[in-house]
């Protein structure tokens, strides 16, 4: 043992350290002119710096919301919007909405509108009536509510009919009102009993069932102590079947340009032809009034009259008129004929295969340059019987001299039978039987994706050369590169794109923040005004106004370019009380904001690291994917709300998500998997059949790669006889039981929809 030595280390050799470091901690820091503690009081110091920001950051923003709820309360704010939602059959809204008026008004009179004055709380309210039944209608009542006030009756949280107070079209209104964003909430118990003791016993049974279905600060009280909805009236035209639409009500959120464009819900987008601001009348503090410009016979009062500039007007652009002339050559000139006859005597011309409809002139000027040295006659079989995989992997079709609208026919009948393309047939023809089988055929096929996606069978009576003849191979789905301008649908002249998207949104937001900071030529937020909607269809108008509707007219002012339309994308997941299998293309109504419109959504995976994006058959249970469809220009974020209607019943929500982004150029492409089984098996090597049907389309599908189930990786070698089957190679030993595949793609986009906005 060591004994009672203690340990003794090795001293640190500094003959390797600086003069200046080894006499270091002789000099005086006084003398050295750095102060002791530099490091730590820069530190002190931009720890100051940080908590002063944080502090004038929460100065502004408690400014802004002072300033927002002092221009709310007061005399020229807008009326606070109640809206009444029955959470159950037994609920009587009515009376509550009637009651509540009656409170705030402060008489025992008839009511003359749903919006009252209260001088003794100082503030103007307007109570409105969702109608039980139409999820459409609450829907839209919920976007301008200030205050949802859900209605409970008190028999339902006692009566033993069933376990909770809250009906299927109640907890499907809570369903759809949390995916779109609750406002302010609270609940109000009606038919209590006399019972002070029974009130609150009821009371804190209605907390303990809602308190998880609403936010926290929710308030539940004990409420127990015809509308006019239409303020609207149409104004004639000169042009047949348009008429003015007159909309009075107030103005709310943000100040309105008559420049702007403004969203009629449920109708359009539309111009203003003229904005005038109304005498209050619901006024908090009745007094004479002496900046009235004009009386009417009717006795409306005109405080103010705004009309459109020309120059700064907003255009009513939905759709792009494509030019038909603007991909059309200049005529040539005698020297460029000339050089072309020169080239034609010295090479020879091989055309391409061309779209349909393309003439033979057109077709002269689409040439393949060959090398005439390496054309003999074997290669120019194989050049024309195959795909050819260039560096980047694309597998482009060659041409097999077949005829061109053959293969345009084959593949367009072909096209639309493929799992997730097909469109159920117009049900007014079709039999209850025949529904039934539909509805069937589509269930079988959403279980089949899930089990074996993106396979498909080779059909036995078309050449799979002419039935896949818009697909091609990739070498590599991530990293081979795909044009996102090549081969775009006539859909695609009809819409707008950005070159920056984010650049535009931050200008567009802008301009609004600055009118909002004018007074000039626009109509201030708070402000009762008269809007004259110009260039309405009759019959929409007509349908607005009638009698039977149950929920007011919202009118909504438009960001720039939000009348346009383009390709946006949403991040969208199935509903979970949605069981019916939901497919690519099939139409649905898309609720984005105060919008809502008729689409037909491509679905697709969300790729982070690659630029294109796998198309899905099905909107599958408990993912998100992306939904792409053609519809006006939104700017993110906006929630999104999808409804599938239901035949003889309210339409059920299906899908909530939101606004992705908007980019035409987003590729979306189909995969298709044929598949072939291994009839002879020699290590590497391979007999295939039942992937293809006859020699020419082994030879012509030939460059692409192949797979197999099981892991390994091959290539087609040669044909062997006359039914289809084919030598394969792989990279490592091949079993009797795998399965050998083929990928192909083609790029995939969604559907025009037949009719935008449904009134």
């Amino acid at each position: 043992m060591g004994g009672g030595r203690s340990q003794v280390n090795k001293a640190h050799k500094t003959r390797f350290a600086s003069k200046a470091s080894r006499h270091a901690h002789k000099i005086d820091k006084v003398r050295s002119g750095k102060p002791e503690s530099s490091h730590r009081a820069a530190v002190k110091g931009a720890r100051a710096a940080r908590i002063q920001q944080s502090k004038a950051i929460r100065d502004k923003k408690r400014a802004a919301l002072l300033k927002e709820k002092r221009s709310t309360i007061g005399s020229s704010g807008t009326p606070r919007v109640i809206v009444l939602v029955g959470l159950s059959s037994s609920s009587n809204v009515g009376s509550l909405a009637k009651d509540l008026l009656t409170f705030a008004e402060g008489c025992d009179g008839k009511l003359r509108s749903s919006t009252v004055a209260s001088p003794t709380y100082k503030l103007r309210t307007t109570v409105l009536q969702a109608p039980y039944g139409d999820l459409t209608s609450c829907m839209e009542l919920a976007k301008v509510a200030d205050l949802l006030a859900f209605v409970l009756p008190a028999n339902s949280l006692y009566s033993g009919d069933s376990s909770s107070p809250i009906d299927e079209f109640g907890s499907q209104c809570l369903s759809v009102f949390r995916a779109m964003g609750l406002p302010s909430t609270a609940v109000f118990i009606r038919d209590l009993p006399a019972d002070n003791k029974s009130r609150q016993e009821l009371k804190k049974a209605a907390t303990s069932f809602l308190s998880a279905e609403l936010p926290e600060d929710c308030k539940f009280y004990l409420a127990d102590t015809k509308d006019d909805l239409h303020k609207v009236c149409i104004k004639p035209d000169d042009n047949t079947g348009l008429c003015t639409l007159l909309v009075s009500g107030y103005l709310r959120a943000h100040n309105l340009s008559v420049n702007q464009l403004v969203h009629v819900s449920g109708a359009g987008d539309f111009q203003l032809s003229q904005i005038d601001v109304l005498k209050d009348p619901c006024p908090l503090n009745e007094r004479k009034s002496s900046d009235v410009m004009e009386t009417e016979d009717n006795g409306i009062q005109i405080v103010n009259t705004f009309v459109p500039d020309c120059t700064n007007q907003e255009p009513l652009l939905v759709e792009n008129v494509p030019d038909p002339l603007a991909g059309e050559q200049t005529w040539p000139t005698e020297e460029d004929m000339e050089e072309a006859n020169i080239n034609n005597k010295q090479r020879k011309l091989v055309k391409r295969k061309l779209p349909r409809g393309t003439s033979e002139y057109q077709a002269a000027w689409i040439v393949d340059d060959t090398d005439d040295e390496d054309n003999d006659s074997d290669n120019d079989n194989q050049a024309g019987s195959g795909m050819v995989i260039d560096e980047q992997g694309h597998a482009d079709q060659g041409s097999d001299g077949s005829d061109i609208d053959a293969v345009s026919h084959f593949t367009e009948k072909f096209d639309e039978e493929t799992v997730g393309d097909t469109e159920m047939a117009d049900e007014e023809n079709l039999t209850k039987e025949q529904i039934e089988a539909e509805i069937k055929k589509i269930k079988e096929a959403n279980a089949e994706d899930e089990e074996f996606p993106d396979e498909v069978e080779t059909p036995l009576d078309v050449p799979a050369k002419k039935r896949f003849a818009k697909y091609r191979g990739l070498k590599s789905f991530r990293t081979s590169s795909w044009d996102p301008k090549e081969s775009l649908p006539p859909d695609y002249a009809r819409i707008f794109a950005f070159d920056n998207f984010t650049r535009t949104q931050k200008h567009v937001l802008a301009k609004i923040a600055e009118l909002d900071g004018g007074t000039k030529d626009c109509a201030l937020v708070g402000s009762y005004v008269r809007l004259h909607v110009t260039n309405i269809p009759t019959d929409i108008a007509s349908k607005l106004c009638h009698p039977s509707r149950r929920i007011p007219v919202v009118v909504s002012g438009l960001l720039q370019h939000e009348s346009k339309m383009s390709v946006l994308h949403f991040s969208i997941k199935k509903h979970d009380s949605y069981e019916a299998p939901i497919k690519s293309k099939e139409p649905l109504i898309f609720n984005v904001g105060f919008r809502q419109f008729t689409a037909r959504p491509l679905f697709s995976s969300d790729n982070i690291n690659c630029n294109k994006h796998k198309m899905e058959r099905f909107l599958h249970h408990g993912r998100f994917s992306v939904a792409s469809v053609y519809a006006p220009i939104c700017f993110p974020p906006l929630p999104l709300i999808v409804l599938k209607n239901r035949d003889g019943e309210q339409p059920a929500i299906a899908a909530v998500g939101s606004l992705k982004s908007v980019d035409p150029d987003r590729i979306i492409l189909k995969k298709i998997v044929l598949t072939g089984y291994p009839q002879r098996v020699s290590k590497l090597k391979a007999i295939v059949r039942y992937m293809f049907h006859n020699p020419e389309d082994v030879k012509w599908f030939k460059p692409v790669e192949l797979w197999t189930k099981h892991g390994c990786r091959g290539r087609i070698k040669e044909t062997v006889g006359t039914h289809g089957a084919m030598k394969c190679i792989f990279n490592s030993s091949i079993q009797q039981h795998d399965t050998v595949c083929m990928s192909l793609f083609k790029r995939a986009y969604p559907k025009w929809p037949e009719q935008l906005y449904q009134v």
